[in-house]
């Protein structure tokens, strides 16, 4: 199957409600707890070759946001009758193998995808202070099987000029990887 684009959804666009189990860790995420703070939604699954590709570089994102003031979540919203390494138990094995430091929420209804219009994975919305949508986009422009490498530097821009309290360059490129696994 060819990979599919991220849906650029319009800049400024209001961040969805959300409220799922993590699977790193326990507990439940709600997205009203993480009123005022720039939040990162990006939605993963275990077995994508372009996720794979990027693992190392999403675990050091997650480590060097810990203690800054944005708050970092994953989603897999894949359908785990069909992809069984998608499944929750795995995603609570990836999150400890990769060294995830972000929560990995399992999106069982898969409602908080297509409220987010999220298409592939990976997919990363990035959401102001006031959580609107400031950057959409790629984590960089490596894919699997090229020779461009892994630096986040597309995304980690994107981030610093939120964190500093202004808006990313409004020209920014969809991400590309595995459509999500809808069920039937």
């Amino acid at each position: 199957m060819p990979p599919l684009e991220s849906v650029m959804r319009p800049l400024g666009t209001l961040m969805p409600a959300f409220d799922l189990p993590n699977q790193n860790g326990g507990g439940r995420v709600d997205s009203r707890t993480l009123a005022g703070r720039p939040v990162l939604v990006m939605f993963l699954c275990n077995h994508c070759p372009y996720v794979k590709h990027i693992r190392e570089a999403l675990a050091a994102l997650g480590r060097d946001l810990k203690g800054k003031p944005i708050q970092v979540v994953a989603i897999s919203s894949n359908d785990p009758v069909a992809y069984p390494d998608d499944a929750p138990e795995r995603m609570t094995d990836e999150a400890r193998e990769a060294g995830y430091t972000f929560p990995y929420c399992f999106d069982a209804t898969q409602e908080v995808a297509k409220a987010f219009d999220a298409a592939c994975t990976p997919d990363f919305f990035l959401y102001d202070a006031q959580h609107r949508l400031a950057y959409r986009g790629r984590l960089d422009g490596s894919r699997p099987r090229s020779a461009e490498p892994v630096t986040g530097s597309e995304l980690r821009g994107a981030i610093d000029t939120v964190l500093a309290g202004r808006a990313p360059a409004a020209i920014q490129h969809p991400s590309i990887g595995c459509s999500i696994k809808w069920r039937s």
